[in-house]
């Protein structure tokens, strides 16, 4: 499902950041796609590689929308929030496209 290149931990840490985005509103294969895209010729060191350091749910928002979101703050402003295009690149989509 993933491309990237590390241990059996940091690949449930990137499924972790896939379920994120699908409480966004992507689907799952685009949310891998995202992981896919974003990550790509990246070098991890196994688990806890220094990426842990930020939360699933950090990434998924850094990974969805435009701009750095404060999606911890209840009283932020979302109606301003931009998403960024899915990925183009047909090589980072390992599952069917559902949308």
């Amino acid at each position: 499902m993933f491309l990237i290149d590390a241990d059996e931990r940091m690949q449930e840490f990137f499924s972790e950041i896939a379920d994120e985005l699908e409480k966004l509103g992507a689907s799952r294969s685009e949310a891998v796609a995202r992981v896919n895209y974003a990550w790509a010729g990246v070098e991890f060191s196994p688990y806890p590689d220094i990426a842990c350091h930020e939360s699933p749910e950090h990434w998924a928002h850094a990974f969805y929308y435009e701009d750095r979101v404060p999606y911890w703050d209840e009283y932020a402003d979302r109606s301003l929030w931009r998403v960024t295009p899915p990925p183009a690149d047909p090589t980072v989509w390992t599952l069917p496209r559902t949308r």
